[in-house]
């Protein structure tokens, strides 16, 4: 979304700048109480829209406080990802988080975002998945983990030929 916003802005600055040419002018671009340009403040903002808002500084608190005055529909998409960061940090039975991410579905539905639809997608094709995490709040991340481990050690070595003498070895150090 923010990209989007970007390229527009980028566009209008482009256009302004052929603009004051013409009529032999410095261009001189409109900038924000913090210094920043529209197309710098997009530019700054990327990071602010993936974290917390809790983490956030200072200076990335009063960028913040522009971009969503200046884009309301970038606050609302903010607000919407929080919730869902939201619902899979907060402990609660499954029936209830299922609850929940179905309240979320609706939300995503009446924003009418199309940068959510490839998250819906994914929850939609991984529900039972999904639904399991909320029972025990285990993930695979450990086994992901481990095949990373072993794939490095099979590198290690270009390839294996004696399958037997890997796995042993692959025991001893891992296991």
């Amino acid at each position: 979304m923010i990209l989007d916003y970007r390229w527009k802005a980028i566009d209008q600055e482009n256009q302004e700048i052929a603009l004051a040419k013409e009529v032999g002018r410095k261009f001189i671009p409109h900038t924000f109480e913090n210094g920043d340009t529209r197309r710098q403040l997009l530019a700054r903002s990327r990071h602010i829209v993936m974290k917390h808002f809790s983490k956030w500084t200072d200076s990335q608190k009063r960028r913040a406080e522009i971009l969503f005055r200046e884009y309301p529909a970038i606050e609302e998409a903010y607000s919407i990802s929080m919730k869902l960061t939201q619902i899979f940090n907060t402990r609660c039975e499954k029936n209830v988080a299922l609850t929940k991410l179905s309240q979320w579905y609706n939300e995503v539905e009446r924003l009418n975002c199309k940068f959510f639809n490839s998250v819906i997608q994914t929850m939609q094709n991984n529900y039972g998945t999904i639904a399991n995490y909320f029972e025990n709040r285990s993930t695979n991340a450990s086994a992901e983990s481990f095949n990373a481990k072993v794939k490095a050690f099979r590198n290690q070595f270009r390839g294996v030929s004696d399958i037997p003498f890997f796995l042993f070895r692959l025991k001893t150090i891992f296991a």
